[in-house]
């Protein structure tokens, strides 16, 4: 451990050093991650890094999972349901499907339940990856909300597919029947377990005197009791905790005060950063011993390249063709539904586009690193290191080749230019203030009108927040303003709850509206 110890450390140094040379570049981090972690497996001397298969998922995938059901928008999700369910199910299962068919019948040694087992893997695109691309390019709001929603569910719906495929590839047989009753209560419980849990935590935040450190530490907690105990009870560990996540997202209000809540936006923050560079390293250290698993078994390293980029090639196809079905199935079906389209050219481009957002990352990468070494009965998994070379190989082409030509696409092609959204979203913001504005202002005249009149301090208590300006002294605020000022935010916050029930209202506005309010409210503590 103490020999480890430092190459862990240089490892974290490494993955800062890399994001800060990604934000210089303006390229997505995870870019340079997957192409540090080629090189650095090839790199002499280093000490290998090996973490139990079976600790894979439990260590890496609970806080991943929580922590992007917290960024989400689900009033977006909500209203952007079909779209989203039809690619986080629909279409992972058809991309499955198509890899699994075409590695049994391309890639030799491989069975049907291999090819489900790869396909399980390697079928959902990555949150972190899309979202740190996206991040120098503006998209609208309802792409964004889709390939967010899609990307949080298609991670439960894929890894359900490897479930099953790893129990196919284990014991050699697949009962329909029973696949069929255990995906029902793996799905049902596996929903019931994180909201029953999430419910249970919300009351320990309310009901014990907890401080802003201790908040965040049972935060951390939480999504890692929540897989735990579904899959104790052989359900989704992972619908739990994106279930249970969205849950507790919801009621942050309630049981988080704005320290806790300002200090977790930092240190979750931080925290899913170091996971995912660390993935992908862990695959790089291992790249040694994969290539040399495949040579034991007598497997070229040009053939498994070649079968990498195969499999590459029938995500991203799968991928455009489920986009434009998707479009084709709404507009006959559903026409009221399809997304408004400024152009014919725009509504027939953005398929593409979506399809060539399927960047793959941390998920397919700790999915393949969970795959067991051996066999109940002791000889070595088949096709294991295959299986993670091809893994590798697509990450490493869907993010630098789909990645790095995203941004130039959405650019070269104007789909996004001109759109009225910039404009309308100034709009209202504009109006939400001013609803702040009026809110606080009649608060104040109807419960304070009499303490009002000749009082200096509440005078330009009220004066700050219907002109909005900013106090140079703050001798005025003593411990009554004070108190009138805490519940003058609890006031907004509550405003901006009742707004956001608008489906029209963009749920980031009311979110950075909401951060703002924490802010103010910690800035007064220091007062």
């Amino acid at each position: 451990m103490h020999t480890q110890l430092p190459f862990l450390l240089a490892m974290i140094i490494a993955i800062v050093l890399l994001n800060t040379l990604a934000n210089k570049l303006r390229i997505a981090y995870p870019i340079l991650l997957v192409v540090a972690g080629l090189t650095v497996g090839f790199l002499p001397g280093l000490p290998m890094v090996r973490i139990d298969p079976d600790l894979i998922f439990f260590i890496f995938l609970p806080p991943l999972l929580f922590e992007a059901s917290w960024s989400i928008s689900f009033k977006e999700m909500k209203k952007w349901w079909r779209i989203i369910g039809s690619f986080a199910f629909l279409v992972v299962f058809f991309t499955a499907s198509s890899v699994a068919v075409v590695a049994y019948y391309f890639i030799p040694g491989f069975t049907l339940a291999l090819g489900f087992l790869l396909g399980g893997i390697v079928s959902p695109p990555d949150a972190v990856s899309t979202g740190a691309i996206t991040r120098f390019v503006k998209i609208p709001k309802n792409t964004a909300a889709i390939l967010e929603g899609e990307s949080l569910l298609n991670d439960a719906s894929s890894l359900i597919i490897f479930r099953f495929a790893l129990i196919a590839a284990v014991t050699g047989q697949f009962v329909w029947q029973e696949a069929a009753l255990s995906f029902l209560w793996m799905v049902t419980g596996g929903v019931g377990v994180g909201l029953l849990l999430a419910w249970v935590f919300v009351q320990l935040h309310r009901r014990l005197p907890l401080d802003a450190q201790s908040n965040i530490a049972l935060t951390i907690i939480e999504p890692y009791f929540m897989y735990w105990l579904a899959e104790q009870l052989h359900c989704s560990g992972v619908l739990a905790v994106v279930s249970g996540g969205l849950f507790l997202s919801s009621k942050r209000l309630l049981f988080l005060n704005s320290t806790s809540r300002i200090q977790s936006f930092s240190v979750w923050g931080s925290f899913v950063f170091i996971l995912n560079g660390v993935v992908f390293l862990l695959i790089g250290l291992e790249l040694p011993e994969i290539v040399e698993g495949m040579r034991d078994n007598g497997i070229p390293l040009y053939t498994a390249i070649g079968s990498g980029i195969l499999i590459t090639v029938v995500l991203i196809g799968a991928r455009i063709i489920s986009s434009y079905a998707a479009l084709l199935a709404t507009i006959i079906f559903r026409p009221s539904v399809t997304p408004p389209a400024r152009s014919v050219r725009r509504r027939w481009l953005m398929p593409l586009l979506l399809g060539w957002t399927g960047m793959r990352g941390v998920v397919s990468l700790a999915a393949a690193l969970a795959i067991p070494i051996a066999l109940d009965n002791g000889t070595a998994f088949p096709q294991r290191s295959l299986i993670l070379f091809i893994t590798f190989i697509v990450i490493l082409l869907t993010l630098v080749v789909q990645g790095l030509t995203l941004p130039y696409l959405i650019k070269r092609t104007g789909l996004f230019e001109g759109a009225p959204e910039a404009e309308s979203e100034e709009l209202t913001r504009r109006k939400m203030k001013q609803g702040l504005k009026k809110q606080i202002y009649e608060f104040l005249k109807n419960k304070y009108d009499n303490e009002l009149n000749g009082h200096a301090g509440m005078e330009k208590f009220l004066k700050q927040w219907e002109e909005r300006t900013k106090a140079t002294d703050d001798s005025w605020m003593n411990e009554k303003t004070k108190v009138i000022f805490v519940e003058l935010l609890e006031i907004q916050r509550q405003y901006l709850t009742e707004l956001n029930k608008d489906p029209k209202i963009d749920e980031d506005m009311i979110r950075q509206q909401l951060y703002q309010i924490d802010l103010e409210e910690e800035r007064l503590k220091v007062i």
